[in-house]
């Protein structure tokens, strides 16, 4: 399996994992401990593997959100709730959200076994050299129920991509900004309204990170890509798939194909059962 394909491949799962993010369930158990709602919810969730950190390595580590946003919500998550039970917290609401967008056929099924030891298998090859947030999540234990097998797969692998994509953004010489701005730029992801409120960039904060890619020929006047913003993001992208590519090699073309096949039908329930709001693009 060559790079490309096994972008592909992680972005067509992507939604599997990218529902603890957004479902209900998972901010009802976590904000039943305590912690704010929203944002509040949402970095205590994520940032749990790494410890009782401070906004720093999360402002860090999650890249693309305002530091100040960051430090808005962390350490005071702390202050309400142990990162211990926010990640007994989270796996609770993922395995409730689940059960009500795929239903407990199709988590009992073989092919939800299947599709665990696959991810399981793929999971197996990341490294943790310079990835903090996958090295995090890989310290956690696996979880027994197959359904929650997938979902903790795709995390570390997701992760595990996602380190290699900030790396690979500065390695292009984004900022977090720069890279937000950039990424809503290409039209898939986020609009821009959903990228600022979700990131905490602010009106003039947004305009001034244009202006400047403008100035630098990465954006026109109409806040649309260049064709020089066009081929840094495809460069981005093409490294990015390059430096995740090691879990998809593990699978093998036969593998990741058939993990592909698995997972379609149940991205595709999750999506029509509206996993994501207004403003994230599936």
């Amino acid at each position: 399996m060559d790079p490309h394909s096994s972008g592909r491949t992680a972005r067509s799962l992507e939604t599997l994992h990218a529902l603890g993010y957004f479902v209900p369930e998972v901010e009802e158990e976590v904000t039943a401990l305590g912690v704010r709602r929203g944002r509040g919810a949402y970095f205590a969730s994520r940032s749990a593997a790494m410890g009782r950190v401070g906004p720093g390595p999360v402002a860090a580590t999650f890249f693309v959100f305002s530091p100040s946003l960051v430090a808005h919500f962390v350490p005071a998550c702390w202050e309400a709730a142990s990162p211990e039970d926010v990640l007994a917290a989270r796996y609770r609401g993922v395995d409730a959200a689940y059960r009500r967008l795929l239903g407990q056929e199709v988590l009992d099924s073989p092919e939800m076994a299947e599709a665990a030891e696959l991810g399981r298998t793929a999971a197996g090859a990341c490294t943790p050299e310079g990835r903090a947030l996958y090295a995090a999540h890989a310290d956690l234990p696996w979880p027994e129920a197959p359904h929650l097998v997938l979902f903790h797969a795709l995390t570390l692998v997701r992760e595990h991509r996602g380190d290699g994509h900030v790396a690979t953004l500065l390695g292009h010489g984004l900022t977090g900004l720069e890279s937000l701005v950039t990424h809503t730029a290409t039209g898939t992801g986020f609009t821009v309204p959903a990228a600022q409120a979700t990131r905490g960039w602010s009106d003039e904060e947004w305009a001034a990170c244009s202006a400047d890619l403008q100035q630098r020929g990465l954006l026109g006047a109409d806040g649309a890509l260049t064709d020089q913003g066009v081929a840094l993001r495809t460069s981005v992208e093409t490294a990015t798939d390059e430096l995740g590519h090691a879990p998809w090699a593990a699978l093998g073309d036969e593998g990741a194909d058939r993990l592909r096949t698995l997972g379609r039908p149940w991205v595709k329930q999750m999506v029509a059962g509206g996993v994501f709001p207004t403003g994230v693009l599936a």
